[in-house]
């Protein structure tokens, strides 16, 4: 996956030095802007495969921005993951809204940064028809007979743990809302209360992990690692 394209945005000249390092040191062609008007041209002329985009900046900032590259041919099909300082709620479902994939903290750390992008990088280039693919986390999961490895170690998993799993690892960074996983898990004619989810989330993070699933409070689920 090296040699894919990535624009970094971001309005601080320090940030943008330390993370166009980090990236190329893994292969990453890098384009940078330094505000949301930026980055939108920047977006028509390179067509990046992946965009790091600061949530607060002059002019143009992050929301709007993602806004507009969404609505870009050449943006449409890009991963969008936010950089930011901000946690409140408000601000993610903003963020959910306008199109993004993923959230990334500041203070940024190199190796959590590089892991998620290469995470989102891989599914976004797998071939659909792998019947075993690599969801990151040393986490391999086969479709075809229910199975999945931790660190090279089988894990059992009933089928709704295995397709709530498979459902939310098939698209890391992207937040499935509880009524997106009762409407694809358990169907429109089986009655379920958000219990049952509950239920089936904790017992994936006692096998898997406790941080390979997060929750945004009042939204969802999403698979990260």
């Amino acid at each position: 996956m090296n040699n894919l394209k990535i624009l970094l945005v971001d309005d601080e000249p320090d940030v943008l030095d330390f993370l166009t390092f980090n990236l190329q040191k893994e292969g990453y062609e890098v384009f940078t802007a330094s505000d949301g008007g930026e980055a939108v041209q920047m977006t028509k002329k390179v067509s990046p495969n992946l965009i790091l985009l600061d949530v607060m900046m002059p002019k143009v900032d992050g929301i709007e921005a993602c806004k507009e590259i969404r609505n870009l041919p050449e943006g449409k099909d890009a991963l969008i993951v936010f950089l930011t300082a901000r946690t409140e709620d408000y601000s993610q479902i903003a963020g959910l809204d306008a199109g993004a994939d993923d959230y990334v903290s500041k203070p940024i750390k190199p190796r959590v940064l590089i892991s998620r992008i290469k995470a989102l990088l891989r599914r976004r280039f797998q071939s659909d028809d792998t019947s075993i693919f690599d969801v990151g986390g040393g986490i391999k999961i086969n479709k075809e007979n229910y199975s999945v490895r931790v660190d090279n170690k089988d894990v059992s998993l009933p089928k709704k743990e295995f397709e709530l799993l498979y459902l939310l690892a098939s698209k890391p960074g992207k937040v499935f809302t509880r009524e997106d996983i009762l409407h694809k898990i358990w169907g429109e004619d089986v009655v379920v209360g958000d219990r049952t989810i509950d239920v089936h989330i904790r017992k994936l993070r006692q096998k898997l992990g406790d941080e390979i699933i997060k929750t945004l409070k009042g939204i969802g689920y999403k698979f990260e690692f």
